[in-house]
């Protein structure tokens, strides 16, 4: 049975890569229209939004961290925050805390009891304090391996060295940060990833290779991650596809899971429908259908420059093998480089009339919709599509209708939205990943905020620029350096909105910052 399996399989690979290169090159003709028509379209005088608006929370100014005195961050006045888990700090096991953070959410909250303090509750039960476990993604390529209780890949992945990407657990309790433990290991490149309803953490390898480890392991999959960092199990999710993931999101309501691809104009947009809908740990184990996204009477739409108020209704087509290899882009592919190849699903989908993104990034579930950045929508100074500064897409899940919310035209209004979180109040708030950003704060990138018409404005501003005597004061082991170019990742809500959680790759600090939200739309 398993080697008639084994052969359905490469019959299989073997048709879909015959169809995606067949209809593709047939296709290059079409698209190159395609691309024709928007240069023709796109213009100076396209609604994209040229400079942010003034913030509701103020301006920003140098404010020290709670935990270690110094001015990490620029934030509106009224606003605090702690910072934790730095590259290099112990973990609970002692190994030291990897680099490179990146995704994160927050995946369980659960009361740690109810105290009764006479006159301060006045004979009331005062509402209970959560604890929260958040669990947070590492970008790291191949080098050190995080130990930890999931272990996917031990092989060499090239050059004698070991898969080390990863997530690790975090713990915040009462306003205080008070633990971290490793969870998953041997994994390559997490960049984003998701929280799941049912309380676990799914984390995206953002790579596209068709080589294997020395053990015969290939990458490019999706993760699951429990809160209980024992209980992860470092297998892979194989039908969510193999490609460039960057992030995910799950529709509470059908356990349907979408998934961002991040590989420059030829990025695709998916969704995953398990077989088992009522989601628990584990269950997408057990398969389910990937499709890719269509827009409807348009085949192979362009969406890689777009202007606000942009609409599209979506369709969705099956991809008969999510775990294809790589398929050689055809002569013509518009707007990529001689010699680039397409993930075996965006192939598939584009023979099947799928869309394009130029660089699926963050998306996330909120209020029956999803907003999905694409970090680099639009054109650059020398006018070529799908290097511009960015967009916000929201995707209604009941009519399919695709909207763009933000578009940004310059590096003051955005500078390359990459992750993207909706508080409990429905403020978004996206990461930056466009360098220093130089404004009126001065260089260092940034959080921005969106009003409810897509009108981003300044939240917050990397400030951690630091000697070896300011490093060494605050007990760390980080380099001496300047990070303020350094991109904001995995912001992320607590379920009541109090506290934004959020993370600067490099050197790799996770902050809490909490202040008066209700002044402003988050």
């Amino acid at each position: 049975m398993q080697a008639l399996d084994t052969s359905r399989r490469q019959v299989l690979k073997g048709s879909a890569a015959a169809m995606a290169v067949g209809a593709i090159g047939s296709l290059g003709a079409l698209h190159a229209r395609q691309a024709e028509a928007h240069g023709r379209h796109h213009g100076p005088r396209d609604p994209v939004q040229m400079a942010p608006v003034p913030s509701p929370y103020g301006r920003l100014a140098p404010v020290a961290d709670l935990s270690t005195g110094l001015p990490l961050l620029q934030l509106p006045r009224g606003f605090s925050y702690r910072s934790y888990g730095w590259s290099g700090d112990l973990m609970a096991n002692g190994q030291p805390c990897p680099d490179r953070h990146d995704g994160m959410a927050v995946v369980r909250a659960y009361p740690t009891g109810c105290p009764w303090r006479p006159g301060r509750s006045r004979g009331r039960w005062p509402r209970p304090t959560p604890e929260l476990v958040l669990v947070r993604n590492h970008e790291r390529g191949a080098t050190a391996p995080i130990q930890a209780p999931g272990m996917y890949d031990t092989g060499d992945v090239g050059g004698g060295q070991r898969a080390g990407g990863g997530t690790t657990n975090l713990v915040w309790r009462e306003g205080e940060w008070v633990d971290m433990e490793p969870s998953l290991g041997g994994t390559l490149v997490n960049c984003a990833g998701g929280p799941t309803p049912w309380g676990t953490w799914l984390t995206c390898e953002e790579i596209k290779t068709d080589l294997a480890s020395s053990e015969g392991k290939k990458h490019g999959y999706v993760f699951e991650v429990h809160p209980e960092a024992s209980r992860t199990t470092g297998r892979p999710l194989v039908g969510l596809g193999r490609f460039s993931h960057e992030a995910v999101a799950v529709d509470p309501r059908t356990g349907i899971v979408y998934l961002t691809e991040d590989d420059r104009n030829k990025a695709g947009l998916y969704r995953f429908i398990p077989h088992q809908r009522f989601g628990r740990p584990g269950s997408l184990e057990n398969g389910g259908r990937l499709q890719a996204a269509r827009v409807r009477r348009q085949p192979n739409a362009d969406l890689i420059v777009a202007e606000i108020g942009d609409r599209y209704r979506l369709e969705w087509v099956d991809i008969p093998d999510p775990d294809l290899d790589t398929v050689a882009a055809p002569t013509g592919f518009p707007d990529i480089g001689d010699g680039e190849t397409l993930s075996g699903p965006f192939a598939q989908a584009w023979a099947e009339g799928g869309l394009r993104m130029s660089r699926g990034e963050g998306i996330w579930y909120a209020h029956g919709k999803m907003f999905i950045v694409d970090t680099a929508t639009g054109v650059d100074g020398q006018g070529r599509p799908g290097r511009g500064k960015g967009a916000v897409w929201v995707l209604d899940l009941y009519s399919q209708q695709l909207t763009a919310l933000y578009v940004s035209g310059n590096q003051l209004a955005g500078n390359n939205a990459d992750n993207i979180t909706v508080s409990p109040r429905g403020g978004v708030v996206l990461c930056e990943d466009g360098g220093e950003s130089p404004d009126a704060y001065g260089p260092g990138a940034r959080l921005l905020g969106l009003t409810r018409r897509g009108e981003a404005f300044y939240l917050c501003k990397n400030n951690v620029e630091l000697s070896d005597t300011q490093i060494a004061g605050a007990g760390k082991v980080i380099p001496e350096g300047d990070y303020r170019g350094s991109e904001f990742c995995g912001a992320c809500w607590d379920p009541i909105g109090r506290t934004l959680f959020v993370n600067i790759q490099t050197p790799g600090i996770t902050f809490a910052i909490q202040g008066p939200w209700w002044w402003g739309g988050l």
